[in-house]
Parts: C-alpha cells; sequence; structure tokens
C-alpha cells in the first residue's frame, strides 16, 4: 500500500499547476485526504484537507489560490494550484487515512507519499 504523488515542477509566477496523488494496493478504505507542504527551511505545514464526503479546508496562505478534490473511485486525491507565488515554493506531500489489514482486522493508518517538488519562479 502507497500513495504515489506527481506533477511537481517548475512555473512562473501567476502560472498554474496540477498536483496528483494515487493510493494504491489492497485499500479497503480512506478517510480524509490532505496536502502539505515544507519549504527549505521551514516547517511542514498544511496546505489543504478533504473529507470523504467531499468538504475542504485551506490555509489561509493559499485559499482562493487552491482547490483539492478526490475521486474516490480512483483511489485518488489532486490539488490544483493557480495564481502560483514563489512563496509557494515547497516540496508537496500528499497524506491519507486509508483503511488497510495489517493484523486481524482492517483499521485506518496515516500514510504519506514521496513528495514533489513545486518550484516557481521566473
Amino acid at each position: 500500500v502507497q500513495l504515489q504523488a506527481s506533477g511537481g515542477g517548475l512555473v512562473q509566477p501567476g502560472g498554474s499547476l496540477r498536483l496528483s496523488c494515487a493510493a494504491s494496493g489492497p485499500i479497503f478504505g480512506i478517510a480524509d485526504m490532505a496536502w502539505h507542504r515544507q519549504a527549505p527551511g521551514k516547517q511542514r505545514e498544511l496546505v489543504a484537507t478533504i473529507t470523504s464526503d467531499g468538504i475542504t479546508n485551506y490555509s489561509d496562505s493559499v485559499k482562493g489560490r487552491f482547490t483539492i478534490s478526490r475521486d474516490n473511485a480512483k483511489n485518488t486525491v489532486d490539488l490544483q494550484m493557480n495564481s502560483l507565488k514563489p512563496d509557494d515554493t515547497a516540496v508537496y506531500y500528499c497524506n491519507a487515512d486509508l483503511k488497510v489489514l495489517r493484523e486481524t482486522y482492517p483499521r485506518y493508518y496515516d500514510y504519506w507519499g514521496q513528495g514533489t517538488l513545486v518550484t516557481v519562479s521566473s
């Protein structure tokens, strides 16, 4: 079971980028999904979350510019990033509560993707 993130890259200020993250493996369910980011020399911060019912929440720094969405049939979560700023430069990580079987019965565990670098620069 793993989360695989993709879609990072170099973009100019004001540009857009879409990140995707897919959960794979024997999964019995997915609860909350989220994107976090960590800029150089800074602590990791929560960017956006989405519940299994589609309720979203955003950090103040990205509200109105980023949109998180998920496809429950495909076990994916995306982050559409518009009006990007140099301050958005960071490694972005997807995160999800995945219901998997490790011992006697399936239960939720916290999983993280490997991170994808987003660089906003002219």
